[in-house]
């Protein structure tokens, strides 16, 4: 899909649905970041408004590899000089969404708080993402996603049977429970500013998020469906027909034939009696079944299975590393991936029918198109060059 640009005062303005969308997004790590491009990806302007110094914070990599940044300008301001908390001041002015992940109260110490922002811009939505959210007793600890994934009770049910609970990467807390759900919650205050007229607070709080993304879990636990012991359930790898199995070249399939009917097709293609799959929705029966399909899944390859069955409602697919993915025949037939700067990398997803986000440019080096998007918004090159030659704002690059 090619990308559409309209000029603006010298600035590229990419199209998609959020096109002409101004974001100021004050830098932090994992899930503001990865908010900020979820904006970026669907045609926002968003300007990164950074340290003049590397914070130290999270793991630190180049910057071409910080995916999360991709498609956003940035500039490098000093927030403890006052004319750097004026600037950001009226970038705030110009902007519709202003992006915060500090810890309660510092923004209001900076003098940036919502209240400040919002007296100057009242349509401005104003998005703070914290760990454990603006109140309670936790809303000044320090944290990072395990953290709140054990706090909203899903890490508990993730894990094997007799093992630990087991830490699902960052996805869940930083990026679903997190940045997802502050997206969410910016588009919908967006929305509802056209009725309005007038921007509003979001308070995201990651343990909150990641709760929510237990809803039906919790639908589950109440009927009494899923609640046994972690591992001795139907989705958490308790059930045989729902789980991955190593293959005889050792790579892994994933087969989750919950249903029947899919049990089924998959009875009829491996050869096996289907009532060897229905039994298994007793519990009772699961050890014998696990020892059952170990045995079938380890008597071809990987690439065996997916020739067999990936044109089925068997349930079947193969467990594809990073490396693999991209290159899968369905998500290269999509696109689902492409590569930016020699970086190869998820698309921009979901996809528009009519006004669909574009290919990403790669992250910005730090101060990087922030002086013509900054002139964009209404900032006279004059003072920019004033704040750089008082070290308030960092070099262009």
């Amino acid at each position: 899909m090619a990308q559409i640009y309209l000029g603006i005062q010298g600035m590229a303005l990419k199209g998609g649905p959020l096109a002409g969308v101004r974001v100021v997004e004050l830098a932090g790590i994992g899930p503001g970041p990865m908010c900020g491009m979820l904006l970026a990806d669907m045609g926002a302007q968003v300007l990164l408004v950074e340290r003049l110094e590397p914070a130290n914070v999270g793991i630190a990599r180049p910057r071409k590899y910080e995916l999360p940044h991709r498609g956003k300008q940035s500039i490098a301001i000093d927030l403890k000089h006052t004319d750097g908390v004026a600037l950001v001041a009226d970038l705030a002015a110009a902007a519709d969404v202003l992006i915060e992940g500090f810890r309660p109260g510092t923004m209001e110490r900076l003098g940036l708080g919502p209240d400040a922002c919002m007296a100057r811009q009242p349509r401005l939505v104003y998005g703070r993402m914290t760990g454990y959210g603006q109140s309670g007793p936790m809303r000044h600890a320090a944290g990072h996603d395990l953290n709140y994934l054990a706090l909203s009770g899903a890490l508990s049910a993730i894990g094997r049977a007799g093992q630990k609970p087991n830490a699902p990467l960052n996805l869940l807390a930083d990026y679903a429970g997190g940045a997802m759900n502050l997206a969410f919650g910016i588009a919908c205050a967006l929305v509802e500013r056209d009725r309005s007229g007038l921007g509003q607070v979001i308070d995201a709080s990651m343990v909150e998020g990641t709760a929510l993304l237990m809803t039906s879990m919790f639908g589950m636990y109440a009927a009494g469906i899923h609640n046994a012991p972690r591992g001795h359930n139907i989705l958490d790898g308790g059930a045989p027909y729902y789980d991955t199995y190593a293959c005889s070249d050792g790579a892994y399939v994933a087969f989750a034939a919950i249903e029947h009917k899919f049990r089924a097709v998959f009875a009829e293609r491996a050869g096996i009696a289907y009532e060897a799959l229905t039994q298994l929705d007793d519990p009772l029966t699961w050890p014998e079944g696990r020892a059952m399909l170990t045995a079938v899944f380890a008597s071809r390859t990987q690439r065996e299975w997916c020739e067999l069955l990936e044109d089925s409602d068997a349930c079947v697919t193969p467990v594809l590393n990073r490396e693999e993915a991209p290159g899968h025949r369905h998500n290269a037939a999509r696109g689902s991936f492409v590569v930016s700067d020699g970086v190869a990398q998820p698309a921009v997803s979901p996809r528009l029918s009519r006004t669909p986000g574009a290919n990403p440019a790669p992250p910005p080096e730090r101060g990087e198109r922030g002086d013509a998007t900054a002139m964009s918004w209404g900032i006279p090159l004059a003072r920019l060059e004033r704040l750089r030659g008082a070290r308030v704002l960092g070099p262009t690059s």
